[in-house]
């Protein structure tokens, strides 16, 4: 375990925390189901995390993504290379700017509070106290694994999330295994994220210089206010998908949607992580062309071990969700295999250019052309296959979304699809994929 401690790269680092993460809420889904709670206490604690989720997850991904590649590339403190250990003033600015805007958040939800309404609560949403101390003291902390990656302290980012997500673990079942009501699986979250800002707090104090930049807060808000549009345009689809079967189903079908609207959590974390740690790697021509041969070899190694992955849950979802959630769930696997689908999208990085090269006004655009379509294809198609209809509309507005940004990196900026993605196993790869789809939608492969 050691020498992977040591051995572990910023990717993989990356990758592997967000691979916990998921398999950490998902554990926690499904003892919640096998303890025998009901569908509507699952729902409530659902709708709590949804809640604080969908009100930060596009101001705290902005601001990160800009702190990447402005960390060692920024016009405030020059384009040099870190040294490993040295503080620095950019982790203690950006920790600021995320301590402001999650007590900015937190107050507009005790300030609207009374008059907030979602999925059928109007003024009186249940947890909402709660929910908005766990938005608090929860957004800040997710800096702490971007520290250790920027000090190539990916090695540390590994104990932390096995200690953090054990936590995290114990803190949501350990209540409701006890016979408590589901309000002390919060409660218990909350204090774990308050244990996660102490771990931030060291952190601070042994890599930043405290010292208070306005030029480069000016900087970082100029660059970070694009990408948070852009993500909240594009990241927002699981939350419109959330609306849009929230004005047609009750809170039982919600929940129903909630537990299938999952893609793999293999394919999303491990892509995020490529992602994130190859964004401080844009600062001059000779490294970029470098950076791109990297996505470009990484990407493909995600491909050969997660489209296999990925055709296997499509040949065993419907027994598999029988199997590990209760029967009242069998309906949202019809919404997974959907998901499933989104890998197609995925594992394409041009995205990851747009940020690097600070083209975050044209990633703004795609990302609203992009929710116009998933809105669009939503509405269209809820009415035609139901909570399927809505994960269908997603996976076409990403597909869609991607071939754009592709398309512009190639006429504007002259970089060919080639250069970082492996073209031929990727077509080859995602054909397959819709062949083994195919033939279980029209049951000619029946499991």
């Amino acid at each position: 375990m050691f020498g992977v401690r040591k051995n572990i790269n910023s990717v993989a680092g990356l990758q592997v925390f967000n691979v916990l993460r998921f398999i950490t809420f998902l554990i926690i889904s499904i003892v919640f189901t096998k303890i025998g709670l009901s569908k509507e206490e699952i729902g409530v604690f659902e709708v709590a995390i949804f809640i604080a989720s969908a009100a930060s997850f596009f101001w705290v991904t902005g601001l990160i993504q800009a702190f990447l590649p402005l960390y060692k590339n920024s016009k405030t403190f020059g384009n040099k290379e870190k040294i490993i250990g040295q503080k620095s003033p950019e982790i203690f600015n950006i920790y600021i700017l995320l301590i402001f805007f999650s007590f900015l958040v937190a107050g507009i939800g005790l300030a609207v509070k009374g008059n907030f309404s979602v999925f059928g609560y109007k003024g009186h949403v249940p947890l909402l106290n709660i929910t908005l101390w766990y938005l608090l003291l929860s957004s800040p902390a997710n800096l702490v694994e971007y520290i250790y990656m920027v000090q190539n302290k990916s090695g540390n980012t590994l104990s932390y999330a096995y200690i953090t997500y054990s936590l995290q673990l114990v803190a949501a079942i350990l209540p409701v295994v006890l016979g408590y009501n589901v309000i002390w699986s919060l409660r218990a979250l909350v204090i774990v994220a308050a244990i996660r800002n102490v771990w931030l707090l060291t952190l601070i104090y042994n890599y930043a210089k405290i010292k208070i930049s306005i030029p480069y807060i000016k900087e970082i808000l100029i660059f970070s206010g694009p990408l948070i549009i852009s993500t909240l345009i594009s990241g927002s689809s699981q939350y419109i998908d959330g609306m849009v079967i929230s004005s047609h189903y009750d809170a039982d079908g919600f929940a129903i949607f909630r537990y299938g609207a999952k893609e793999l959590p293999f394919v999303t974390m491990l892509a995020a992580g490529l992602s994130a740690a190859m964004l401080t790697q844009f600062n001059n021509a000779i490294q970029i062309k470098e950076t791109l041969a990297i996505i470009r070899k990484k990407s493909l190694r995600i491909m050969h071990s997660m489209y296999p992955l990925t055709i296997a849950m499509l040949l065993f979802a419907k027994p598999m969700f029988k199997n590990i959630f209760s029967p009242d769930f069998s309906r949202s696997s019809d919404v997974f295999v959907i998901y499933l689908l989104a890998i197609v999208s995925r594992l394409l990085f041009p995205h990851t250019l747009l940020i690097g090269l600070k083209k975050v006004k044209t990633l703004m655009i795609i990302s609203f052309i992009e929710v116009i379509l998933n809105i669009f294809f939503s509405i269209w198609l809820v009415n035609v296959y139901g909570v399927v209809g809505v994960a269908l509309a997603t996976v076409v507005a990403y597909f869609i979304s991607k071939v754009i940004m592709i398309a512009y990196n190639y006429y504007k900026l002259g970089i060919h699809p080639e250069d970082y993605i492996p073209l031929r196993w990727y077509a080859f790869y995602s054909f397959m994929l819709g062949l083994v789809f195919v033939l279980l939608d029209r049951k000619i492969i029946v499991i």
